[in-house]
Formats: C-alpha cells, structure tokens, sequence
C-alpha cells in the first residue's frame, strides 16, 4: 500500500490527546543520543505528514531534529488494541503559513501553554507507517503497512 494516512489513522493521530494516549516520539539529539519524549500536540497534518507545536526552543528535541531530521513515532491504546509505529523525517516549519497551521490545529490545551506563540510548528515527512488497529471478526489482529512510493 502507499503512504496516505486514512480516516482511522488521522482520527486516532488527531484525538490521541484528548483520549489520554498522548504520542511518544523519539529522536537523535545533537550529540547523538537517543531522547523520547510524549508530545501532546501531534496532529495529521497531510496525507502523509504529521505535525507538532513545540514550546520549547532551547530543547534536545528541536536541537537533535536540525542535526538528525529521522525520527520514529509511537501512538498505543492499548485496551483498544491499537498500535501505530510512524517513521519519517522532522523538519522546523518553513514558513509563516505553515508555522500558523501547525499551532492552530494542535490542541486548545497546547495552544493555552504557548498563547504567545513562541514554540516553532514541526512538520514530519513520513515514509513508513504500520501497526495493528484492533482485532478482526475472527479475533486475528488487524495488521497494516504503509510505506512512502520512490
């Protein structure tokens, strides 16, 4: 299958915050070390990109991005037996237009610690994406894999 994100993924990406299952990314940081962090501002952002507002400026993650742009993605409901791997490249936001987008669809709450806007929007080009959306009628697991066309 190609990489586009469907209806389920981008609902399940969009509410993760709302429904208590906040996203864990992880990256290189600068120095080279790994670092996860949850970020509760991951929201679809296209078809095939995801998106943060991130607060802090001065942070490994922001620093480790510019350095390191590949990063990996968790989402995980687990009572739902939902599990979402995401793999793509970070960028910062290239533009004015884009930096706007990314802080208005995160959520209100997000929005309400960064009111002045001073965080960076984080755009996420995806490349892979599987996981497991629940349980089939014959009670096998519900398998997926995404990956970007070259």
């Amino acid at each position: 299958m190609s990489l586009v994100l469907g209806e389920e993924i981008r609902r399940l990406v969009d509410g993760a915050l709302i429904n208590g299952t906040p996203m864990l990314i992880a990256v290189v940081t600068a120095d080279g070390k790994p670092r996860m962090s949850y970020r509760g501002s991951i929201q679809s952002l296209s078809d095939d990109q995801l998106s943060f507002w991130a607060r802090r400026l001065e942070g490994a993650t922001l620093e480790g991005i510019k350095v390191h742009p590949d990063v990996a993605l968790l989402y995980r409901d687990a009572p739902n037996r939902l599990l979402l791997q995401f793999a793509g490249r970070a960028r910062i936001a290239s533009d004015k237009a884009e930096r706007d987008r990314i802080f208005e669809i995160a959520p209100e709450i997000e929005q309400r610690a960064d009111p002045e806007r001073k965080g960076e929007g984080v755009v996420i080009d995806l490349d892979r994406v599987e996981g497991m959306l629940g349980l089939g009628d014959d009670g096998r697991p519900k398998l997926f894999r995404l990956t970007r066309d070259d």
